[in-house]
Protein backbone atom coordinates (compact mmCIF):
# COMPACT_ATOMS: atom_id res chain seq x y z
CA UNK A 1 0.00 0.00 0.00
CA UNK A 2 2.84 2.37 0.87
CA UNK A 3 4.58 1.51 -2.40
CA UNK A 4 1.35 2.30 -4.28
CA UNK A 5 1.04 5.65 -2.50
CA UNK A 6 4.64 6.54 -3.32
CA UNK A 7 4.12 5.60 -6.96
CA UNK A 8 1.05 7.80 -7.13
CA UNK A 9 3.02 10.69 -5.61
CA UNK A 10 5.80 10.25 -8.16
CA UNK A 11 3.26 10.20 -11.00
CA UNK A 12 1.57 13.30 -9.63
CA UNK A 13 4.91 15.12 -9.42
CA UNK A 14 5.76 14.05 -12.97
CA UNK A 15 2.39 15.24 -14.22
CA UNK A 16 2.80 18.55 -12.43
CA UNK A 17 6.27 18.98 -13.93
CA UNK A 18 4.87 18.22 -17.38
CA UNK A 19 2.07 20.75 -16.99
CA UNK A 20 4.53 23.33 -15.68
CA UNK A 21 6.87 22.72 -18.61
CA UNK A 22 4.02 23.02 -21.11
CA UNK A 23 2.96 26.31 -19.52
CA UNK A 24 6.52 27.61 -19.67
CA UNK A 25 6.85 26.65 -23.34
CA UNK A 26 3.51 28.30 -24.13
CA UNK A 27 4.64 31.48 -22.37
CA UNK A 28 7.87 31.49 -24.37
CA UNK A 29 5.99 30.95 -27.64
CA UNK A 30 3.69 33.86 -26.79
CA UNK A 31 6.67 36.05 -25.89
CA UNK A 32 8.36 35.15 -29.16
CA UNK A 33 5.31 36.24 -31.17
CA UNK A 34 5.31 39.61 -29.38
CA UNK A 35 9.02 40.09 -30.11
CA UNK A 36 8.56 39.15 -33.76
CA UNK A 37 5.72 41.67 -34.11
CA UNK A 38 7.87 44.38 -32.50
CA UNK A 39 10.73 43.55 -34.86
CA UNK A 40 8.48 43.70 -37.93
CA UNK A 41 7.20 47.10 -36.79
CA UNK A 42 10.75 48.37 -36.35
CA UNK A 43 11.67 47.19 -39.82
CA UNK A 44 8.70 49.04 -41.35
CA UNK A 45 9.52 52.35 -39.69
CA UNK A 46 13.29 52.06 -40.18
CA UNK A 47 14.77 50.37 -37.16
CA UNK A 48 17.49 51.88 -35.03
CA UNK A 49 20.41 49.44 -35.27
CA UNK A 50 20.77 49.13 -31.50
CA UNK A 51 17.07 48.43 -31.03
CA UNK A 52 17.13 45.89 -33.83
CA UNK A 53 20.13 44.11 -32.29
CA UNK A 54 18.44 44.05 -28.89
CA UNK A 55 15.27 42.49 -30.31
CA UNK A 56 17.31 39.92 -32.24
CA UNK A 57 19.10 38.98 -29.02
CA UNK A 58 15.79 38.67 -27.16
CA UNK A 59 14.33 36.50 -29.93
CA UNK A 60 17.45 34.32 -30.00
CA UNK A 61 17.32 33.86 -26.21
CA UNK A 62 13.64 32.91 -26.39
CA UNK A 63 14.24 30.42 -29.22
CA UNK A 64 17.04 28.79 -27.19
CA UNK A 65 14.57 28.46 -24.30
CA UNK A 66 12.23 26.68 -26.70
CA UNK A 67 15.00 24.29 -27.76
CA UNK A 68 15.20 25.81 -31.26
CA UNK A 69 18.91 26.56 -31.31
CA UNK A 70 19.30 26.35 -35.08
CA UNK A 71 16.75 29.17 -35.51
CA UNK A 72 18.31 31.16 -32.68
CA UNK A 73 21.82 31.08 -34.14
CA UNK A 74 21.50 33.52 -37.09
CA UNK A 75 19.58 36.03 -34.95
CA UNK A 76 22.14 35.87 -32.15
CA UNK A 77 24.99 36.13 -34.60
CA UNK A 78 23.50 39.20 -36.30
CA UNK A 79 22.86 40.78 -32.90
CA UNK A 80 26.48 40.12 -31.95
CA UNK A 81 27.75 41.94 -35.05
CA UNK A 82 25.40 44.85 -34.37
CA UNK A 83 26.51 45.28 -30.78
CA UNK A 84 30.18 44.92 -31.66
CA UNK A 85 29.86 47.61 -34.34
CA UNK A 86 28.54 50.03 -31.70
CA UNK A 87 31.19 49.04 -29.12
CA UNK A 88 28.52 47.56 -26.84
CA UNK A 89 30.80 44.79 -25.60
CA UNK A 90 28.59 43.71 -22.72
CA UNK A 91 25.65 42.94 -25.00
CA UNK A 92 28.02 41.30 -27.50
CA UNK A 93 29.25 39.01 -24.71
CA UNK A 94 25.62 38.32 -23.76
CA UNK A 95 25.02 37.24 -27.37
CA UNK A 96 27.93 34.81 -27.03
CA UNK A 97 26.28 33.25 -23.98
CA UNK A 98 23.05 32.74 -25.94
CA UNK A 99 24.96 31.37 -28.94
CA UNK A 100 26.78 28.90 -26.70
CA UNK A 101 23.45 27.71 -25.28
CA UNK A 102 22.12 27.28 -28.83
CA UNK A 103 24.34 24.16 -29.11
CA UNK A 104 25.42 24.64 -32.71
CA UNK A 105 28.68 23.80 -34.47
CA UNK A 106 30.33 27.13 -33.56
CA UNK A 107 28.92 27.37 -30.04
CA UNK A 108 32.27 26.70 -28.35
CA UNK A 109 33.87 29.39 -30.51
CA UNK A 110 31.13 31.78 -29.39
CA UNK A 111 31.85 30.93 -25.76
CA UNK A 112 35.57 31.61 -26.18
CA UNK A 113 34.93 34.99 -27.77
CA UNK A 114 32.43 35.91 -25.08
CA UNK A 115 35.02 35.12 -22.42
CA UNK A 116 37.64 37.20 -24.24
CA UNK A 117 35.28 40.19 -24.24
CA UNK A 118 34.26 39.59 -20.63
CA UNK A 119 37.85 39.62 -19.40
CA UNK A 120 39.08 42.41 -21.68
CA UNK A 121 36.27 44.88 -20.91
CA UNK A 122 34.76 45.84 -17.53
CA UNK A 123 31.35 44.30 -18.17
CA UNK A 124 28.79 42.97 -15.69
CA UNK A 125 30.70 40.52 -13.43
CA UNK A 126 27.64 38.27 -13.23
CA UNK A 127 27.65 37.75 -17.00
CA UNK A 128 31.43 37.22 -16.96
CA UNK A 129 31.08 34.57 -14.26
CA UNK A 130 28.24 32.90 -16.17
CA UNK A 131 30.42 32.58 -19.26
CA UNK A 132 33.35 31.20 -17.26
CA UNK A 133 31.08 28.73 -15.47
CA UNK A 134 30.34 27.10 -18.85
CA UNK A 135 34.04 26.25 -19.14
CA UNK A 136 33.93 24.70 -15.66
CA UNK A 137 30.96 22.57 -16.71
CA UNK A 138 32.41 21.55 -20.08
CA UNK A 139 35.96 20.74 -18.95
CA UNK A 140 36.96 17.18 -17.93
CA UNK A 141 37.58 16.71 -14.20
CA UNK A 142 41.32 16.15 -14.53
CA UNK A 143 42.00 19.12 -16.84
CA UNK A 144 43.35 22.42 -15.52
CA UNK A 145 41.05 24.59 -17.65
CA UNK A 146 38.22 24.48 -15.12
CA UNK A 147 40.57 25.63 -12.35
CA UNK A 148 41.77 28.54 -14.48
CA UNK A 149 38.20 29.55 -15.38
CA UNK A 150 36.94 29.33 -11.79
CA UNK A 151 39.94 31.29 -10.52
CA UNK A 152 39.30 34.01 -13.11
CA UNK A 153 35.64 34.13 -12.07
CA UNK A 154 36.70 34.66 -8.44
CA UNK A 155 39.17 37.34 -9.51
CA UNK A 156 36.55 39.26 -11.53
CA UNK A 157 34.04 39.07 -8.69
CA UNK A 158 36.67 40.55 -6.39
CA UNK A 159 37.70 43.50 -8.58
CA UNK A 160 34.43 44.37 -10.36
CA UNK A 161 31.62 43.96 -7.83
CA UNK A 162 30.81 46.05 -4.77
CA UNK A 163 29.00 45.71 -1.47
CA UNK A 164 26.62 42.81 -0.88
CA UNK A 165 26.69 41.99 -4.60
CA UNK A 166 30.44 41.41 -4.32
CA UNK A 167 29.95 39.29 -1.18
CA UNK A 168 27.40 37.09 -2.96
CA UNK A 169 29.53 36.67 -6.08
CA UNK A 170 32.67 36.00 -4.04
CA UNK A 171 30.85 33.29 -2.09
CA UNK A 172 29.49 31.72 -5.27
CA UNK A 173 32.81 31.74 -7.12
CA UNK A 174 34.72 30.51 -4.04
CA UNK A 175 32.36 27.54 -3.88
CA UNK A 176 32.84 26.97 -7.59
CA UNK A 177 36.62 26.91 -7.20
CA UNK A 178 36.42 24.60 -4.18
CA UNK A 179 34.23 22.17 -6.16
CA UNK A 180 36.71 22.24 -9.04
CA UNK A 181 39.57 21.47 -6.62
CA UNK A 182 37.60 18.55 -5.21
CA UNK A 183 36.84 16.99 -8.57
CA UNK A 184 40.29 17.80 -10.04
CA UNK A 185 42.48 16.45 -7.24
CA UNK A 186 40.20 15.24 -4.45
CA UNK A 187 41.07 18.34 -2.41
CA UNK A 188 39.47 18.59 1.04
CA UNK A 189 40.36 21.14 3.71
CA UNK A 190 41.92 24.60 3.59
CA UNK A 191 45.57 23.50 3.76
CA UNK A 192 45.19 21.08 0.85
CA UNK A 193 43.26 23.73 -1.07
CA UNK A 194 46.01 26.31 -0.58
CA UNK A 195 48.67 23.83 -1.71
CA UNK A 196 46.59 22.95 -4.76
CA UNK A 197 46.28 26.62 -5.74
CA UNK A 198 50.03 27.08 -5.33
CA UNK A 199 50.79 24.00 -7.40
CA UNK A 200 48.58 25.19 -10.27
CA UNK A 201 49.79 28.80 -9.95
CA UNK A 202 46.29 30.15 -9.36
CA UNK A 203 47.21 33.06 -7.10
CA UNK A 204 48.85 35.41 -9.58
CA UNK A 205 46.66 37.05 -12.28
CA UNK A 206 49.66 37.48 -14.58
CA UNK A 207 49.97 33.70 -14.69
CA UNK A 208 46.39 32.39 -14.66
CA UNK A 209 45.12 34.99 -17.16
CA UNK A 210 47.78 33.88 -19.65
CA UNK A 211 46.58 30.31 -19.17
CA UNK A 212 42.99 31.46 -19.68
CA UNK A 213 44.05 32.90 -23.02
CA UNK A 214 45.19 29.40 -24.00
CA UNK A 215 41.79 27.98 -22.97
CA UNK A 216 40.06 30.62 -25.11
CA UNK A 217 42.30 29.79 -28.09
CA UNK A 218 41.33 26.12 -27.81
CA UNK A 219 37.63 27.03 -27.73
CA UNK A 220 37.75 29.45 -30.66
CA UNK A 221 40.15 27.52 -32.94
CA UNK A 222 40.86 30.53 -35.21
CA UNK A 223 37.15 31.19 -35.82
CA UNK A 224 37.43 34.76 -34.55
CA UNK A 225 34.62 37.14 -35.50
CA UNK A 226 36.60 40.29 -34.72
CA UNK A 227 40.14 41.66 -34.76
CA UNK A 228 41.46 41.33 -31.21
CA UNK A 229 44.53 43.46 -31.89
CA UNK A 230 42.39 46.34 -33.18
CA UNK A 231 40.15 46.21 -30.11
CA UNK A 232 43.11 46.03 -27.74
CA UNK A 233 44.67 49.04 -29.47
CA UNK A 234 41.55 51.07 -28.58
CA UNK A 235 41.72 50.28 -24.87
CA UNK A 236 42.34 53.35 -22.63
CA UNK A 237 45.54 51.91 -21.18
CA UNK A 238 47.05 51.83 -24.65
Amino acid sequence: MKHYAISNAVLADTAADSVGNQAEMAALESHLLVLQEEFETLQRIGADKTEAADLKLQMARTLVGLGRGAEAWPLGREAFDGFLASDNFECAADCCDVLFRAEQSESLAALGQGIWLAVTYPIDPELSIELLSHVVEETPDDADGAAVAATTALFLADIRADGSHRDNLMFFTSQMLANVARRHSGVEGQEAFDLWRDRLELREPDKFLVRLRNVVDVLVEDQWWFDRSALQAQLPLN
